[in-house]
């Protein structure tokens, strides 16, 4: 009944015109994605919206619902199981009842009607009169009795009330003892994330900034402690606003802003970003040396080095060359030795930024953070060999586990004893704002 894979109604029924282009029908399309074809959420929603033509407003509810659906998954099919049997509704039916119970159970601006009437239109598309009513039937009793209490047994209730797999809240009890404190943590981690960006100080201050975004209906909160950081309501798609396309920000987690701030970039130097992705961290090494320094952005992804180009030409900056090569193969050594500082934001579970990727939550397993692990270390040995004699080598990961942290350093210090670990940070959302971030500083010693 859930129809091809990755495709429409089964049958060849079509949707009506107006439930195609709609908020609702936009996240079903998505999660069925997810669910069928292992997509990752945010760069299916991206694509969805970019093609949708919605109005702001619709845009939001559609990745309110995408998101909510995700990050509250297990409390939903919690409450959609005393009414039905889930292991044998059909999934996309299944997704429909998702999408309305959580307007249902955890929105409060959506009616109850809305929710209901358009599920029960979806499971007509997907299986007529019987689906329907069967969907209608659920639905207004999942609404007429609402939620059901949490479970007693504090394991349980916090499982149930973050939505979070029962190996992933064993990681975070791991490292965090205290239940208070864990509970807040794995609280945290189904909220929504804020959106920090970073101030282009080399093209004015940070004050100016949110003038500027004042002037554009956002409001801009400087964060405290940090010369560069601010936090924003009301932006919307970050791309479409005129100080994004004048570079005088980069939108960049809180925590992840800490990374290039630790490597402390002098003018001059050799720096390498081992992993640099899209360039966040090597377009701020660069900010911080005000474009003086040789920022060397090496990773696998020739895409994602394009896209660090495109941010570097629009925030101004000329000092940052990209390299398209394997870190663990002798390609490494011809980007040449003797960086005065190193950044490994290596390759991770990604559990840290389960606010952002909710759906993370539902693909990663437990056997790949140690397989993961196992990455990491090789690439630590290998960016160590590049590594001046008093460099600094900055080793971060967007994530919470023990064995992708504190276990990971400590063995490479037993490894490499010329190292010298100076200060290490793990970074809480219920605590410091941004994502749950791990942070090692060391150093080579001479």
């Amino acid at each position: 009944m859930s129809g091809p894979r990755g495709g429409g109604p089964p049958g060849g029924k079509a949707f009506r015109g107006g439930e195609a282009r709609s908020p609702r029908a936009l996240a079903r399309r998505v999660l069925d994605r997810v669910g069928e074809q292992d997509a990752w959420a945010t760069l299916s929603l991206d694509g969805e919206l970019a093609r949708s033509g919605l109005e702001e407003r619709d845009r939001r509810l559609a990745a309110e619902l995408v998101y909510g659906v995700l990050r509250h998954r297990l409390r939903l099919d919690r409450a959609l199981a005393i009414h039905a049997d889930l292991r044998r509704t059909p999934p996309r039916l299944l997704t429909a009842l998702r999408v309305a119970a959580y307007q249902l159970l955890l929105l409060d601006r959506v009616p109850a009607y809305a929710a209901v009437d358009d599920a029960v239109d979806a499971a007509r598309g997907l299986g007529g009169a019987k689906l329907a009513g069967f969907a209608n039937a659920v639905l207004r009793k999942v609404g007429a009795a609402g939620e059901p209490p949490l479970p007693g047994e504090a394991r349980a209730r916090l499982l149930v009330a973050a939505s979070l797999p029962g190996w992933i809240l064993d990681e975070l009890a791991a490292v965090i003892e205290d239940p208070k404190e864990l509970e807040l943590a794995a609280l945290a981690l189904a909220e929504q994330a804020p959106l920090f960006v970073r101030a282009n100080l080399r093209r004015g201050s940070r004050e100016a900034l949110v003038a500027r975004f004042a002037a554009e209906g956002v409001t801009a909160e400087p964060v405290p402690d940090t010369d560069a950081a601010l936090r924003l309501s009301n932006l919307g798609d970050p791309a479409q606003s005129a100080a994004f396309g004048d570079g005088l920000f980069t939108v960049q987690d809180l925590s992840a802003q800490g990374v290039a701030r630790a490597a402390a970039p002098q003018r001059g130097q050799r720096v390498l970003d081992a992993c640099a992705g899209v360039g966040g961290k090597s377009t701020h090494l660069a900010e911080l040396c005000d474009d003086a320094a040789s920022v060397e952005a090496a990773d696998l992804s020739a895409t994602k080095l394009a896209l660090l180009r495109e941010s570097a030409q629009r925030l101004g900056l000329h000092g940052i060359h990209t390299h398209v090569c394997d870190l663990l193969t002798p390609e490494l050594p011809a980007l040449g030795r003797d960086f005065s500082s190193v950044i490994l934001d290596a390759p991770c579970s990604g559990l840290g930024v389960l606010r952002r990727h909710p759906d993370a939550k539902w693909r990663v397993l437990p056997a790949q953070v140690e397989s993961v692990a196992a990455v990491q270390a090789r690439l630590l040995d290998a960016v160590y060999e590049v590594l001046a004699p008093g460099g600094t080598l900055v080793y971060s990961v967007c994530t919470f586990t023990a064995r992708e942290g504190k276990q990971q350093i400590g063995a490479l210090l037993q490894r490499r004893p010329e190292l010298q670990l100076v200060g290490e940070q793990q970074t809480w959302p219920h605590r410091d704002g941004g994502d749950a971030f791990y942070l090692a500083r060391l150093v080579r010693k001479h």
